[in-house]
């Protein structure tokens, strides 16, 4: 009786325990990497007390980590070269009885590391808020199981339903007007009471969020957004999750977030001080440096330990799966300088060693071009810190941009700023590499911060296709959006794009209902980044620029091809160029063609300039 009665309890435990969910992350993997280790965290109840074995060709379990949780095991695999791609079988015994199987994909790569490329100088990115840009499916707008349910277009904050299947269908208009890469806030899950539309508080690394859309439609996106030679940029958090994170419930480790003993206690932690110049700063406090490094970015976010070795593979391993899942053309890193910055530079590293055409840009929200100039990747800096970080967004030129132009000319203000500006480029190791814009996400729209003038706006926007740089413009800045009634309101600076949503009044890309301002500031910009497509000499020709003079700016690219000529003026009255000025470019008696006009000219001894003019001069005829 008592051996039945133990037979029944043995089953009974076997049964509960092939009941139970067994969470493993990554959920698949790939044959044929170029590092061969990957580290697997499975979480169940008490999965820590079951023995994982396996038998798969060219597969070795090495080793099974325990966590300060019972309810986690990292189990580190190694794959050599040249395993074949299966269903890679993980068998949990107790007492010697087998009571589970988890199943893992080790999948066949699509392409070769090495024909990964991401995006450069030759670009022009094109970023969305994807809940802001359009609602291809109006099923996903509410998700009953989540914890915000409200869709609300009149509020600022909440969800307005846009999603992937909006963002691919209207590839076609993204594409004629002449971007050629696509980055999106992030996709992933946020399931946050409020605010979840951002994107920026995920609670699944590996989960899109299903008011978003699903997996297969992210890859549908990168798949046909390739077919029209647009490179999908994914922006990625490594310095934090939100506070509903699934983890959050169970940590594995005692230090898996900073300040975690806090939490804990209290649910709640210090907040970062912001103060970036500690990564860089000889002299910084001990007290300094933590908090900036350990405090939470906001009380919503916890902030994730980077210096646990397990939560360092896990974010370094989630970078690498989304690149081979949806053929990433490029990785946009969050608060790039608030993680402990060796993990950046080992996962920058290995991101780049799987990938050697690859790019990653880094947001250091700074307006000192050192501090920007630290994270690009090149010679050692003097503390012999090296970030393999291939971009950094060029903040600097991005605030001097706009002094320029809403600032009187004067010795040291107005064009002499964005000048000046330009001139430090002598601080990066490649400054055409550098990620540049007048707007973003997180600032006020461009037209608002030059106060409503076109003119300008036409000049900022041909400054930042014609520089040194990668440029990337603000969905709706073709049609004029700002936010000028609340300024530094961010739920108004990601505001709706006309014509996404049905029955709007206006459509930004049919062009019905447009103001005639907002349609000619479309069609300048359309007309400016597709002449950008087919000039090498934009994309990797030599610059020269001649130092502002009464209220005139002049900037050229140029190859053995090509001369690209950018002409500015402030001044509220025409004014007349001598030409002699700029001899060396050597185009005396070249003809060159209006970019906008189409008219020809021959360069010769004077030029005139319209009122508050932009002049965009070519000697090519495309």
């Amino acid at each position: 009786m008592k051996n039945l009665l133990g037979v029944l309890l043995l089953l009974l435990c076997s049964i509960a325990t092939r009941a139970q969910e067994i969470r493993i992350e990554p959920p698949n993997w790939w044959v044929g990497m170029k590092n061969p280790s990957l580290q697997l965290m499975v979480h169940g109840d008490s999965i820590s007390q079951y023995n994982a074995t396996l038998n798969y060709d060219g597969v070795t379990l090495v080793a099974v980590n325990e966590a300060d949780s019972p309810n986690y095991v990292f189990l580190d695999l190694a794959i050599a070269l040249k395993t074949k791609p299966g269903t890679l079988k993980i068998i949990w015994t107790k007492n010697g009885q087998e009571v589970l199987t988890s199943e893992f994909q080790l999948k066949k790569r699509l392409k070769d590391a090495k024909t990964f490329e991401g995006f450069n100088s030759s670009d022009a990115i094109y970023l969305i808020t994807p809940d802001r840009f359009a609602n291809g499916d109006r099923t996903n707008d509410v998700v009953p199981y989540l914890k915000e349910t409200t869709i609300n277009r009149s509020h600022d904050y909440k969800r307005h339903g846009g999603d992937i299947r909006g963002i691919i269908g209207h590839l076609d208009y993204i594409d004629q007007m002449g971007f050629t890469a696509i980055w999106s806030s992030p996709l992933l899950i946020n399931d946050m009471e409020e605010q979840s539309y951002h994107g920026y508080a995920i609670t699944d690394f590996y989960h899109v969020d299903p008011r978003f859309g699903t997996l297969d439609e992210y890859a549908e996106l990168a798949q046909k957004a390739k077919q029209r030679g647009i490179k999908l940029i994914m922006d990625q958090v490594a310095n934090h999750c939100g506070s509903n994170h699934w983890w959050m419930k169970d940590l594995p480790f005692k230090n898996w977030i900073n300040y975690q003993p806090q939490f804990e206690e209290a649910k709640t932690a210090p907040i970062t001080n912001h103060r970036r110049t500690v990564n860089q700063d000889a002299y910084a406090s001990a007290f300094d440096r933590e908090k900036m490094e350990k405090g939470w970015f906001v009380p919503s976010m916890p902030d994730l330990n980077q210096a646990n070795a397990f939560m360092a593979k896990y974010l370094t391993q989630n970078s690498i799966w989304w690149i081979e899942t949806l053929q990433l053309g490029g990785i946009r890193q969050d608060t790039y300088p608030y993680p402990d910055k060796d993990f950046m530079a080992n996962w920058a590293k290995a991101i780049m060693t799987e990938y050697p055409n690859f790019t990653i840009v880094g947001e250091e929200w700074s307006y000192n071009p050192l501090l920007v100039a630290y994270w690009q990747d090149g010679a050692a800096n003097k503390d012999g810190y090296r970030s393999y970080l291939s971009s950094t967004m060029d903040f600097p030129m991005q605030k001097a941009l706009i002094a320029s132009l809403i600032n009187e000319e004067s010795w040291d203000r107005g064009l002499i700023q964005l000048y000046e500006s330009l001139a430090n480029d002598f601080i990066y190791n490649n400054p055409s590499a550098l990620l540049f814009f007048g707007d973003n996400h997180d600032m006020d729209r461009l037209f608002t911060q030059l106060e409503e003038d076109a003119n300008l706006f036409k000049m900022a926007l041909s400054f930042i296709a014609l520089a040194p740089r990668i440029p990337q413009f603000y969905y709706g800045t073709e049609v004029l959006l700002q936010n000028s009634e609340k300024p530094g309101d961010h739920g108004l600076i990601r505001t709706d794009l006309p014509g996404g949503w049905p029955n709007d009044t206006q459509n930004t890309f049919s062009g019905k209902g447009l103001e005639p301002k907002q349609k000619e500031i479309q069609d300048f910009l359309k007309t400016l980044l597709n002449f950008r497509k087919s000039s090498k000499a934009i994309h990797e020709g030599a610059t020269v620029h001649f130092a502002p003079e009464d209220g005139t700016y002049l900037i050229a690219r140029y190859d053995a091809t090509e001369t690209v000529l950018l002409l500015i003026n402030k001044n509220e009255e025409e004014k007349t160029l001598n030409l002699s000025r700029f001899k060396e470019l050597k185009l005396q008696g070249k003809r060159l063609r209006n970019l906008f006009t189409k008219q020809e000219i021959v360069w010769d001894t004077s030029l005139n300039l319209g009122p508050k003019d932009v002049v965009i001069l070519s000697t090519a005829t495309h």
